[in-house]
């Protein structure tokens, strides 16, 4: 229904609540009772608290460069409570939360952004690939997972992201292409925040939007208000039942607005004005989720103790991640090859030559 409804070629938007919280496509509202409700708030509200800490870590220069995902909760909250165990995800750089919800541990998350491979070892999340940081990449991964699982007729669905700046990369228009060409059971969601690094999206195509690039290749596309958790879950929901049905993919356009920096390494005063973070401010997920929630009397929870609890969380994982023993060097080469090739044998060398450098300059 909402496919059908909310035609991109229109440039319609899809979105449940305004950004007072108030409903305005009751139709639409998922069927979701108030407990429910008040977990995916309680999610988002972690999903930020363990964001901020982990760039905080990482300006105390005890983590390497890291991609805020403030701003995303709504997305994130409404794709992982849509995922079962045996689904898939292929996650890029900026789905922290998703991967929250599929079983992946903060503690897992600050072992990779200190450069232990231990951080892709994801030991409770079942079927989630490693992060990709080469751009547009877990497309094709997707696509590819997504054809083996519907070959062996699997009951599984396979969930991946990418960023506006990444629908330029030629992975996208590939792994969608194969996508509608094999019907694979796969959900593309583009994470629209407005700007690949510094370049606003804008100069990344000349569409009306991006969810319209889906009808190129055959599958249902949708754009929608991806700060609106109900927006983003009703859809999510109607793309796995499709998805499920043996229908094949679809392409999800979640319009948003990255509130940080791209990652610690960017300075986003460089290339936007404080009037325009100012206007996306109205959109915050967070603030609309709860206004509704004050509008239906449902949310008694005491905010400060709960940012409290989950800080005591982040805090615990973050020093068992920074108290683990280093990664073993020998593990950063031994499993590429079968035998390892000289190049490979020298840049180890290499490697080893410089440690004991630098162990002999303290």
């Amino acid at each position: 229904m909402i496919f059908n409804d909310f035609n991109p070629l229109e440039d319609k938007i899809f979105r449940v609540i305004d950004n007072d919280g108030k409903v305005i496509n009751k139709e639409y509202m998922p069927d979701l009772d108030d407990e429910t409700i008040i977990q995916a708030y309680k999610h988002m509200l972690f999903f930020r608290t363990a964001d901020e800490m982990a760039v905080s870590f990482q300006r105390q220069g005890r983590m390497y460069t890291y991609p805020p995902c403030l701003g995303h909760e709504a997305i994130h909250a409404a794709s992982g409570m849509n995922m079962r165990d045996q689904d898939w995800l292929v996650p890029a750089f900026r789905e922290v939360g998703i991967m929250l919800l599929k079983g992946v541990s903060m503690k897992e998350i600050f072992l990779y952004y200190m450069g232990n491979e231990e951080g892709s070892n994801f030991k409770k999340a079942n079927h989630v690939i490693p992060i990709s940081i080469s751009i547009g990449s877990q497309y094709l991964h997707a696509t590819g997972i997504g054809y083996s699982v519907k070959y062996q007729k699997k009951d599984e669905i396979v969930f991946t992201s990418i960023g506006d700046g990444g629908t330029s990369e030629g992975d996208f228009s590939e792994a969608l292409n194969f996508a509608g060409n094999w019907k694979v059971p796969v959900i593309y969601t583009i994470q629209n925040n407005q700007y690949a690094i510094s370049v606003p999206v804008k100069n990344q195509t000349n569409a009306i939007n991006l969810a319209v690039k889906s009808v190129g290749f055959g599958i249902p596309g949708v754009k929608v208000d991806g700060n609106d958790f109900f927006a983003m879950y009703a859809t999510y929901k109607e793309a796995v039942e499709y998805a499920k049905a043996g229908k094949g993919a679809v392409l999800i356009e979640a319009l948003t607005y990255r509130k940080g920096a791209h990652t610690t390494s960017d300075d986003p005063t460089k290339y936007r004005t404080k009037e325009e973070e100012t206007e996306w401010h109205k959109t915050d997920p967070m603030h609309r989720l709860k206004k509704y929630m004050d509008h239906k009397g449902i949310w008694k929870e005491n905010e400060e103790e709960l940012i409290e609890k989950y800080k005591l969380e982040v805090d615990k994982q973050f020093e068992e991640a920074e108290n683990m023993p280093p990664y073993k060097l020998d593990d950063v080469f031994q499993h590429m090859y079968v035998d390892m090739p000289d190049d490979l044998r020298k840049q180890k060398a290499d490697y080893e030559q410089f440690l004991t450098w630098k162990e002999s300059k303290k």
